[in-house]
């Protein structure tokens, strides 16, 4: 049965709300829920252009609610781990008193057998607002709300969004061959009979286009010689992890030319990594050694197995004989 790894990647970025949406999510940080007025209607939440005639709407914002009717609603019996709530409950379209049109949001009423079209909901409010729809974490049965004591206002602007992509991988043979030799504290590649060349977990050659099984796998040392190295500076983005520079370097594996790039150096300041330094590789504790990273990193990537490569103490090889090559 082959054995399938699932990888998550998650991009987050902000987005400027403008000045009708922002008053809204503003206003939720206060308990307050605001619409905007279109004619003789009050519209929650409120937009900026008026949805029948595409004009744009004067900014006379009106508070409604906070208590509503359920006009109608849909059960959620068994939430999934993208739902509000980790209990079941329902969604419902509210309207909220002296609004116009209907709110969907989460209504938390125990059973399926407590909700019923017409009933009367008030909001649940997060303890600790931020400027979100879930500020409101849901609505709950009954003319009062929940929360805390609302306090002042606080001036959203901008919100944090995660764009987020999982996907699974099936793992090839040798893929799989890899990932249980590298868990195992070993580093295992196939050689190319007819270029010498090595590669790790790939299943062919890409210079001679073959196919290279089993039986041209080999064990490899986990240490070599930093052969080049760039040393990068973070700038800010949200999300961002690094803080301080950091550097990723090319090893030249002892005894062959297997070249294992983007690398971690650690245990030294990165004022320090030079070409022709010695280093071994410092493998994850083996209960941690992950073989999703093989499809999120990319074939025959260590990361998920090496944490990083430590300075061996051992004098430096000449630097000059990596000059000119190319691996």
């Amino acid at each position: 049965m082959s054995t399938q790894t699932s990888s998550t990647i998650q991009f987050p970025y902000k987005r400027t709300l403008g000045p009708v949406i922002s008053r809204f999510f503003s206003e939720l940080t206060a308990q307050r829920i605001v619409g905007i007025r279109s004619g003789d209607r009050v519209i929650v939440p409120p937009m900026e252009y008026d949805p029948e005639t595409g004009e744009e709407l004067a900014r006379e914002f009106v508070e409604v609610g906070p208590a509503g009717t359920v006009v109608s609603w849909t059960w959620v019996a068994e939430p999934g781990k993208h739902h509000p709530l980790d209990r079941p409950f329902a969604y419902a379209l509210i309207k909220l008193d002296g609004a116009d049109t209907n709110l969907l949001h989460v209504l938390d009423a125990g059973s399926e057998d407590a909700v019923s079209t017409g009933m009367r909901v008030a909001p649940r409010w997060r303890d600790e607002p931020v400027g979100r729809i879930d500020d409101i974490v849901a609505f709950v049965p009954g003319e009062t709300a929940e929360g805390p004591a609302a306090g002042e206002a606080q001036d959203v602007q901008t919100m944090d969004f995660f764009s987020t992509i999982t996907y699974t991988d099936v793992l090839s043979p040798t893929a799989e061959r890899y990932a249980a030799s590298m868990r195992a504290g070993v580093l295992k590649g196939q050689r190319c009979p007819q270029c010498n060349r090595v590669f790790l977990g790939r299943g062919y050659c890409s210079v001679d286009a073959i196919i290279l099984g089993e039986e041209h796998e080999e064990a490899l040392p986990d240490f070599g010689v930093v052969s080049n190295y760039t040393i990068v500076t973070p700038t800010p983005y949200p999300g961002q992890k690094e803080t301080e520079p950091f550097a990723r370097a090319s090893v030249v594996l002892d005894g062959d030319e297997m070249v294992i790039a983007q690398q971690q150096i650690i245990g030294i300041p990165v004022s320090e990594i030079r070409v022709g330094m010695r280093v071994k590789a410092q493998w994850f504790p083996e209960a941690e050694r992950d073989a999703a990273e093989i499809t999120s990193k990319g074939w025959g990537t260590v990361a998920g197995f090496i944490e990083g490569w430590l300075h061996t103490g051992e004098p430096d090889e000449p630097a000059e004989q990596y000059l000119n090559r190319v691996f």
